[in-house]
């Protein structure tokens, strides 16, 4: 059976970052490419925007919000074709990823426990709406803000995505194209500039990509962007000063109140237990923090993601201890089954020799 891969390839039109609260760099428009999107989706949109647009000059919503205040903002779509198009509507708060990039659309990342407002609480909107063929439909989003002041950014995305059959789709083999549009939103109260604040949670072992890895666990937990973030980790053996383990990645960003679950390659090695001290290192602009940490790699984590690690087990290739093993086995098996067939072919033989001497004794003699 063929595997099924799934490419999700999501045209950003909107968020590619905020540099920082004071001068925000939220959207990159590509008109180019939300050409070829909507002809891949079959619709296009257009956010309408309210009075209350800090930034009128972008495609996204950046609205200055206050306390408890509930407000509806639309969004138009446009379809073109010949036939109706559904589209499906994903609201998602703001994630960081691995690698230090700023997801908008939906994700398996945990939210940070500094996280106070989810955007999708904040948020809704239909799951579906219908655009018809040659005609424009628009869509409410109705937003209502916490009744306590709030310092700092709620930020999310808008998925708009042409709605599928997915039972048809299970039928489906092969690359499968799929393609959405992201609206991007900024929610706040005040000009109050917030900053930043990294906070360590643990070190850990476990698989990226398959391979054999260290984690970093760290939290953004300040309702703020934090750009331009560096960080480099050491990991040695707890008492030694030699590095066995390395990485440095520069220019990453962490969305606000979200964590940051960053790798670090054990270069195709095998895992192997013991106590260990993760050195961490994280700058952004004149900002700097530093951890020592410790952390303990068991025989059970050892042994199971040794057992996972792709490269690993490409390495092994064939176990000629087990094949041996395998072949020494059948060897004793035939061997055995040889010995009991000549037991038992000379338990015959002597039956028939027997009975052959007793047919003898028993002829009469001649006279």
């Amino acid at each position: 059976m063929k595997k099924r891969l799934v490419v999700f390839l999501s045209i950003v039109l909107y968020i590619v970052g905020i540099g920082c609260i004071s001068t925000p760099t939220y959207a990159e428009e590509a008109s180019s490419a939300a050409a070829d999107t909507a002809s891949a989706l079959g619709f296009s949109y257009k956010t309408i925007q309210p009075e209350n647009q800090l930034n009128t000059q972008v495609g996204y919503f950046d609205l200055r919000m206050t306390p408890g205040q509930q407000q509806v903002v639309q969004i138009e779509l446009a379809n073109d074709g010949n036939t109706d198009t559904e589209v499906s509507v994903s609201l998602n708060g703001a994630k960081t990823n691995g690698n230090g990039v700023i997801e908008y659309g939906p994700s398996a990342i945990d939210n940070d426990k500094s996280l106070k407002y989810d955007f999708a609480d904040i948020v809704k909107a239909p799951e579906f709406i219908v655009v018809p063929a040659g005609g424009t439909a628009m869509f409410d989003l109705t937003i209502t803000m916490p009744e306590a002041g709030y310092d700092g950014v709620i930020s999310g995305g808008i998925q708009l995505k042409r709605a599928v059959d997915e039972e048809a789709r299970k039928e489906q083999t092969g690359v499968i194209n799929e393609y959405a549009f992201m609206v991007g939103m900024l929610l706040t109260e005040t000009d109050t500039v917030v900053e930043p604040e990294l906070d360590l949670n643990s070190v850990y072992a476990g698989l990226n990509n398959y391979r054999n890895s260290i984690f970093v666990n760290l939290s953004n937990i300040e309702a703020a962007y934090l750009d331009d973030l560096t960080i480099e980790v050491q990991v040695t053996e707890q008492g030694s000063e030699t590095v066995l383990y390395d990485t440095k990645k520069a220019n990453m960003r962490v969305a606000p109140n979200s964590m940051l679950d960053f790798p670090v390659s054990m270069n195709g090695e095998k895992m192997v237990p013991g106590n260990y001290r993760a050195k961490v290192t994280a700058a952004s602009g004149e900002r700097k923090w530093e951890w020592d940490q410790e952390f303990t790699i068991t025989d059970e984590e050892a042994d199971k993601y040794n057992k996972q690690d792709v490269n690993l087990v490409q390495e092994e290739g064939i176990n000629w201890m087990l094949v041996g093993m395998i072949v020494g086995g059948m060897v004793v098996v035939i061997l055995i089954i040889f010995g009991i067939v000549r037991i038992v072919r000379k338990r015959k033989e002597a039956k028939k020799k027997a009975a052959r001497k007793q047919k003898k004794s028993k002829k009469p003699r001649e006279e």
